[in-house]
């Protein structure tokens, strides 16, 4: 079975505590989940903070589709004066937030999407929010070790705060010394021990499809040994620039002398929703995303205003939960395909 997860209201209580100098890191259940074997009997559904409910739920009655898309949404700098579409501005962010909670769609880390640990509520919606480069409008800490008011973070916290049914989680691919912090000896920890991810995105910001094999390897090794010097282990890469490789697969595994380094995913600037991980079309090292944007300026038909109203208009499309983790449910006429290695779990109706 899936490990307990930390529930989203003693994680925010505790994030945002004012008393202590200090917030007391929650514990991060791994994101190497067993499950259980899959049996005819329904699992209990999961409520939004992830405690069990006495009876699953009909996947038809909430029209589950776990073959559906899924949103992964792209952020770089969170600032009051931007100054290209990448930037958002701290209210834009947070409104955005707020619709993804009102619309249903509850945050999940890339590592937990590549993998297919979507232990949702049935009616959710998984989306995955990605922070690239490391941007200390993104995450910093105060002077107290809290996250710094007005940074990606301390937005997300307090959404949570207001939306209990809201994750306060996401991924955040970093360069070397991130967030301001050398080496991110304070940020990483802090993040992985309140439930974030944190992931590759070279060492220098190279653009990895002008970079020889050899320089695409170092690039992606010295980062990855950098994040491990803080105690953890990577398992997802942004691509800077959304450029790949010439040489196919060497983003996910690559060696340099006796150094190794592997990675479950891999992922695009991209411009349209990522396939579910269960669907036979899923291409770990290729994950498309959706930059954060409002419907204006450059490429804003594929920003992530465009593509939340598509997916709300057409629901049937993007990727809903049964509430059940260990099947995968879908209607009989759904689009696309399963993937082979998931066929014990597949449920339709």
């Amino acid at each position: 079975m899936s490990a307990p997860r930390t529930t989203t209201v003693a994680l925010v209580a505790a994030l945002l505590a004012t008393a202590a100098c200090t917030i007391a890191p929650s514990p991060r259940p791994s994101s190497q989940h067993m499950r259980a074997p899959v049996s005819n009997a329904p699992a209990p559904a999961t409520s939004p903070t992830g405690t069990s409910t006495p009876s699953a739920v009909d996947p038809a009655a909430v029209d589950a589709n776990e073959l559906g898309t899924v949103p992964v949404l792209m952020y770089h700098r969170i600032t009051t004066a931007p100054k290209t579409v990448y930037d958002r501005t701290p209210d834009a962010f947070r409104a955005e937030l707020v619709r993804l909670v009102r619309e249903d769609y509850v945050p999940v880390t890339a590592a937990d999407y590549v993998d297919g640990d979507l232990d949702l509520p049935a009616g959710a919606h998984p989306v995955v929010l990605t922070f690239d480069d490391g941007d200390p409008s993104q995450f910093s800490l105060d002077a107290a070790g809290r996250p710094a008011a007005g940074t990606a973070v301390s937005i997300m916290l307090a959404v949570a705060a207001e939306h209990p049914e809201f994750r306060p989680v996401a991924t955040f691919f970093v360069n070397a010394d991130p967030f301001g912090d050398p080496g991110g000896s304070r940020t990483l920890p802090w993040l992985a021990e309140h439930g974030m991810e944190v992931g590759n995105h070279t060492a220098t910001h190279v653009n990895l499809g002008e970079a020889t094999s050899d320089e695409v390897r170092r690039e992606i090794l010295t980062q990855d040994q950098e994040i491990r010097r803080t105690g953890l282990s990577p398992a997802t890469l942004a691509y800077p620039f959304g450029a790949t490789p010439d040489e196919p697969g060497l983003a996910l595994r690559g060696t340099v002398g006796a150094a190794e380094y592997r990675y479950r995913g891999a992922f695009l600037v991209g411009a349209n929703p990522a396939p579910s991980p269960y669907a036979a079309d899923f291409a770990p090292a290729a994950i498309p995303r959706i930059r954060s944007q409002d419907a204006t300026g450059a490429d804003a038909a594929f920003c992530s205003t465009v593509w939340l109203d598509k997916l709300a208009a057409a629901p049937a499309t993007r990727y809903t939960s049964d509430g059940d983790p260990n099947h995968i449910s879908f209607p009989a006429a759904a689009a696309g395909n399963p993937a082979a290695k998931f066929a014990q779990r597949v449920r339709t109706y």
